[in-house]
């Protein structure tokens, strides 16, 4: 067990390198240095004086990837990549580029978006496999049929709607619950009762569907057929040996989305304007700021190996047949 996870940590530098080189890459595509400048300096007719002093302040001027003028190892190691990026693997996120410290902006950012994401994800998931248990109990009748219509009718639907139809009925012409805003403590239930319930009422088409497939699959298997020709009931069926069947391929989906809680959800904090990591994303992405742009994605690669390598170990607890070697 130990020597897969160093071996799977070790995989993983070569897949962050890559992760940020892509990033850096696109990032700089469409933006340049110059551009960068342009729009942090917040003027029109800047002068290049002005740029190439906040450049040389922020070190963008630099090359970018290659530095034919130095000499030796200087050519990869004195670029804008190596400098912004080798920080990353020990963490040190450095400063945004209206110079507030991005590790105290990340700490202060995690809370707010806890508190959203992490209801989104057991309510939802509660309702999800309840829902699918019952379209798989009620399977080839009137109640799976509908179910599954209203699964398919609710995926359709893009979540922009949810959001802004749940805003104007709910909090618009039925005044219940703030529109949106955020404040700490116990006050924040109120503001978040409006976004948990939309992210889980969105959600229920797919993830519904998907465990619904689930649950259909392993009740055409062998050892279900067994247990009803012991006389078992249906409920106890379901409950005893479908759904606990079901728990590996339902645990790959859930295991991997535990660590990417905290990353919050751009389009929800960014309508109902709850300060958290999702709208601190789409903020830096809009002012061109890509010292934050970098940090939040390397975190979500980071996050997202972790959970890989959580669902893998947690085979082993749902089914004793896995094993890591």
């Amino acid at each position: 067990m130990l020597a897969y996870i160093v071996r799977r940590t070790l995989y993983a530098i070569p897949i962050l390198v890559g992760i940020n080189l892509i990033t850096f890459a696109l990032f700089f595509l469409v933006n340049t240095p110059d551009d960068m400048a342009r729009m942090q300096l917040g003027v029109k007719r800047v002068t290049p004086e002005a740029i190439e002093k906040w450049k040389a302040e922020r070190g963008y001027d630099k090359p970018l990837l290659w530095n034919a003028a130095a000499a030796g190892a200087g050519k990869l190691g004195d670029t804008i990549f190596f400098e912004k990026s080798v920080k990353l693997f020990a963490f040190d996120f450095g400063r945004a580029e209206d110079n507030r410290d991005i590790a105290n902006e990340i700490r202060t950012r995690m809370g707010p978006s806890l508190a959203l994401a992490v209801p989104v994800f057991l309510v939802g998931l509660a309702v999800n496999v309840t829902f699918a248990l019952g379209m798989a109990f009620f399977r080839a009748t009137y109640l799976d049929l509908w179910g599954v219509i209203l699964c398919v009718a609710m995926m359709s639907i893009s979540s922009l709607f949810y959001i802004i139809g749940g805003q104007y009925l709910i909090s618009k012409l039925w005044h219940l619950v703030p529109i949106s805003g955020y404040e700490g403590g116990i006050d924040a239930m109120k503001f978040l009762v409006l976004p948990v319930l939309i992210g889980v009422i969105g959600g229920i088409g797919a993830g519904s569907r998907w465990y619904r497939t689930l649950f259909l699959e392993e009740m055409g298997k062998d050892y279900v057929r067994t247990a009803r020709a012991k006389g078992l009931a249906e409920s106890t069926v379901m409950f005893r040996h479908v759904l606990q069947n079901a728990l590996i391929p339902i645990l790959t989906g859930v295991v991997v989305v535990i660590p990417l809680l905290f990353m919050g959800s751009l389009i929800v904090e960014s309508f109902f304007g709850i300060p958290g990591l999702g709208s601190y994303t789409i903020d830096a992405i809009q002012a061109q700021d890509f010292a934050v742009v970098r940090a939040m994605v390397f975190i979500g690669s980071v996050l997202y190996i972790a959970g890989l390598l959580l669902t893998d170990i947690s085979y082993t607890l749902v089914d004793p047949r896995v094993r890591l070697a």
